[in-house]
């Protein structure tokens, strides 16, 4: 089971999540988006892949931002968890990417085990965002085979 939470401001997180759930349910996954995820709504021993954009100077998207703020506040554990992140960002801003490093580093602290180094999308690459996310699919792939194997 792997649960995208959708971090977007202006939508183009929202199409890459979007893509990127289409590719995994034709691999053989059985996903949930969220596209305003509530921490006691997810499932805690499901993948979590985070796909969100930075917004103003670091930010988090407005529709994300209360989950950041529960999953802060929370005394959960999350050591059963597995997570991987896909940020975009404009590397023109010192605050690049940095939403989806906030929200690693919250994952991180609750126990929850990182799948593989996240994806960062720049703004500034001629590449579309969501051809870069698929292109780094199969390495995602190929981590959550690995844990089926576990």
């Amino acid at each position: 089971m792997i649960e995208i939470l959708v971090g977007s401001q202006m939508g183009a997180a929202e199409y890459v999540a979007e893509q990127v759930a289409e590719t995994l349910v034709q691999a053989g996954y059985d996903v949930t988006t969220h596209l305003k995820p509530e921490l006691n709504q997810l499932n805690q021993h499901a993948i979590w892949l985070v796909i969100t954009s930075t917004y103003g100077a670091g930010d988090l998207p407005d529709n994300i931002q209360p989950f950041a703020d529960q999953l802060a506040q929370d005394q959960c554990d999350l050591t059963t968890l597995s997570y991987a992140v896909i940020t975009l960002g404009d590397s023109s801003y010192d605050t690049f990417c940095l939403a989806g490093a906030k929200i690693a580093a919250l994952l991180a602290a609750k126990g929850a085990r990182c799948l593989l180094p996240g994806l960062n999308i720049d703004a500034q690459d001629p590449e579309l965002p969501e051809d870069q996310a698929l292109a780094w699919l199969p390495q995602l792939i190929n981590s959550l085979s690995s844990i089926r194997q576990d």
